[in-house]
């Protein structure tokens, strides 16, 4: 099992696929030889000659009787039968080779983004979040207090801000449509239902139960790592710890 998970997937998918192609080939032959085994075998009966080997030794009315010839209408079909129950298993190992976890760095592992200098330059530069694709998430810059006592939030106890940047889940927490970054406003907004949440992933409005949901974040040696194997629950509805209002007119 170790050394299955050391493979990568395209190295299986081909392990997978010159087995089964060997498979068939071997198949195949042995088919085609029993069909001039038998052919043989009654050109030999017809001819009065030597019965084969596998006969040799029985009674005579099971000596009599011709062995069974394969005609080549049916060796092809046979042949095309097992050409297709091949192909088909070539093609299940392939889905299954295609859908298989990643265990490198797929989304549900940890992923490290880059520096927290480049991260920051960016959004500074973009003037919106930093989307990393693979693991499904913005990363923001937060400037608030990261507490609100009232509703039992913190922020730094649950570890989703690190050095002034936060991990927010990018599936909108009321029916689970990707959330994009609204540059005018300065707000994610739903374009599915029309939640908003701040920039800091705080419900502000909508339908949506709660704030953007985040991921585990991390600085280490100057290195931002997210951690996607967990969801961290978004902060409760009236959770405000930035007074970020809207920047300009929405985007939905």
């Amino acid at each position: 099992m170790t050394m299955l998970a050391a493979l990568s997937t395209g190295t299986l998918v081909a392990i997978v696929v010159v087995v089964l192609f060997d498979i068939f080939v071997v198949v195949l032959a042995v088919s085609f030889l029993r069909a001039r085994r038998a052919a043989r075998a009654m050109e030999e009966a017809a001819a009065g000659g030597p019965l084969p080997d596998a006969e040799q030794g029985l009674a005579a009315p099971a000596a009599a009787k011709a062995p069974k010839l394969v005609s080549r209408r049916e060796f092809f079909r046979k042949s095309w039968l097992a050409s297709l129950g091949v192909f088909a298993a070539a093609f299940g190992a392939s889905t299954i080779a295609f859908l298989w976890p990643n265990l490198k760095g797929g989304f549900g592992g940890t992923f490290e983004v880059g520096t927290v200098e480049d991260i920051v330059s960016q959004i500074n530069a973009t003037g919106q979040p930093y989307y990393y694709g693979a693991g499904r998430f913005y990363i923001v810059q937060y400037d608030g207090t990261g507490v609100d006592e009232d509703l039992g939030v913190d922020y730094e106890t649950q570890e989703v801000l690190a050095d002034g940047l936060m991990a927010l889940y990018q599936r909108c927490v009321h029916l689970g449509c990707r959330v994009p970054f609204c540059q005018v406003s300065q707000w994610f907004e739903c374009p599915c239902h029309g939640s908003k949440y701040s920039r800091a992933g705080e419900y502000k409005q909508g339908p949506a139960p709660r704030g953007l949901d985040r991921f585990t974040i991390k600085v280490d040696g100057g290195q931002v790592m997210v951690d996607t194997s967990v969801v961290q629950l978004g902060p409760p509805r009236g959770t405000d710890t930035t007074n970020q209002n809207p920047e300009g007119p929405f985007c939905v």
